[in-house]
């Protein structure tokens, strides 16, 4: 083993001075983290996610991971010669496009995370809402629309209930739950739900302290086309003004109606982050700066310190 320098040690102990205040508070509360299939399009961008729910877990913070798997879905549909239909941002899933998400999600993606968190000697276990009734959902019906035909979702669901004691059971044994998007209909007619909205009734189902959400993009941005314009913190009012202004828009949008439905529900705290910025949940959780946008009902819920960062 190499000895460390005098300014690497240094590092290291003002490194762990700055994170033990975070780690006591956190300690066996339960975050949610959700990350879409663009964060695990390589086994390396997998293992960079699931060190860093090791290192939560072995601090005794307790992880559920919600994952999506939009990209492969759409590569592997391609390649099938199916296509795939987006409005405002969520998937038409017509039984071709079914059978594709359930390949990809339970089959490709829900597995490669596991298999990072075996050699990580991370105790995960793999399951989608079908499993044990996790979560209840209906088809959707068609969705009216201002000037036009009502939208047909196709297999897609809507949330009815989330059986709290399934998770909850599997963290009090020590397991970290990946969660697979999928679900059924008491008919057991499989339905394929947005990765967002099902963290966002996690999270508030089994009393998250946290939500966070990782995406390509820094957090929110002020403005869709220029990075440097994130948001450090915002309310759901401003979340309102940038829908309404168009700063929210195609995939942004089921991301704000779930950070919505989270924090009306209980949720104290929603983040936003990027899976591309190295250790980005790390920062997000052990620093008072943070890494992405940070959510709450309203802003004067905020600290002086968190208003300030």
């Amino acid at each position: 083993m190499s000895r460390l320098t005098g300014s690497e040690r240094a590092i290291v102990v003002t490194a762990l001075k700055h994170a033990a205040p975070y780690i006591r508070m956190f300690k066996r509360k339960i975050f949610v983290l959700k990350a879409g299939g663009e964060a695990f399009e390589s086994p390396e961008a997998t293992r960079a996610i699931v060190e860093q729910i090791a290192i939560l877990h072995g601090v005794g913070i307790r992880v559920v991971l919600v994952h999506g798997g939009g990209p492969q879905s759409t590569a592997l549909a391609k390649s099938l010669g199916i296509t795939s239909q987006f409005v405002e941002g969520r998937r038409v899933t017509d039984a071709d496009t079914l059978r594709v998400a359930t390949m990809v999600l339970n089959g490709q993606i829900n597995t490669m995370i596991l298999a990072a968190c075996r050699q990580l000697g991370l105790p995960a276990v793999g399951i989608s809402g079908v499993d044990a009734g996790l979560i209840q959902a209906h088809k959707r019906p068609p969705v009216p629309r201002d000037g036009g035909e009502p939208i047909d979702y196709g297999f897609v669901g809507d949330i009815d209930a989330v059986d709290s004691n399934v998770l909850l059971k599997q963290l009090d044994n020590g397991f970290v739950p990946v969660i697979s998007p999928l679900s059924a209909d008491a008919s057991g007619t499989l339905l394929n739900i947005n990765a967002d909205t099902i963290a966002a009734a996690i999270a508030a189902a089994i009393g998250a302290e946290k939500l966070i959400l990782a995406t390509g993009a820094a957090g929110i941005l002020e403005s869709r086309d220029d990075p440097r314009s994130l948001i450090s913190y915002i309310d759901i009012a401003g979340l309102a003004r940038l829908k309404k202004e168009g700063r929210i828009a195609d995939g942004m949008l089921p991301k704000a109606a779930a950070i919505e439905r989270a924090l009306r529900e209980g949720v104290p705290r929603v983040h936003v982050i990027s899976y591309e910025l190295p250790d980005s949940l790390l920062l997000e959780v052990f620093t008072n700066e943070g890494a992405g946008t940070l959510v709450v009902t309203d802003i004067e819920e905020l600290s002086p310190a968190e208003q300030t960062s």
